[in-house]
């Protein structure tokens, strides 16, 4: 299951090959990337209103009022500073393909319930956290011109990598409760 995870996440983030102004995330301009990020933060809001919305487990709420209260405030952070800079997020490929598997797989967890929604719903955290702070540190961090936007980033990179460690973290404990039941 985790595999499939991992495999969807780096799906949501994979270089579609359309006509836009980029064709790899590489080539993707700041204010592009600003979109991307943008995206990603309120994809994984999505996911968390969902986890509030159908799981029981304490744990999985206080890890999705997480992901909101920090992705929400990034995107405050984010839309301060483009204003600041009096610039606007332009859309492109990968952010639509990102909305467009974040819609699949949020038809797809609104189907679980339980021990099986929460499990699914931290492997996807696990796996979504880690193609997004790899893609984040490898692609855009290098990528970005403005220096401000590239702190922005940065620090936004290390608040999401402890969410990817929290997320594993959930994920372990999760298996070794189904095994014990097992």
């Amino acid at each position: 299951m985790l595999k499939k995870s991992l495999i969807a996440a780096v799906a949501a983030l994979a270089v579609m090959h359309t006509t836009t102004w980029a064709d790899s995330p590489a080539d993707l301009n700041d204010l592009e990337i600003a979109h991307v990020a943008y995206t990603a933060d309120v994809v994984d809001i999505r996911y968390a209103h969902l986890a509030l919305a159908i799981s029981t487990n304490p744990k999985i709420h206080e890890f999705a009022r997480t992901m909101i209260r920090d992705h929400s405030a990034v995107n405050e952070q984010a839309m301060e500073l483009l204003n600041k800079l009096k610039a606007q997020p332009q859309d492109n490929f990968l952010s639509r393909q990102m909305n467009e598997n974040a819609n699949k797989l949020i038809a797809e967890m609104s189907k679980l319930s339980g021990p099986e929604f929460d499990r699914r719903y931290a492997e996807n955290e696990l796996g979504y956290h880690g193609a997004v702070n790899s893609l984040v540190e490898k692609t855009f961090i290098p990528n970005i011109e403005n220096a401000e936007v590239k702190a922005l980033f940065q620090d936004a990179l290390a608040i999401f990598k402890v969410h990817q460690e929290h997320a594993a973290m959930m994920v372990k404990t999760l298996l070794q409760r189904q095994s014990a039941k097992q």
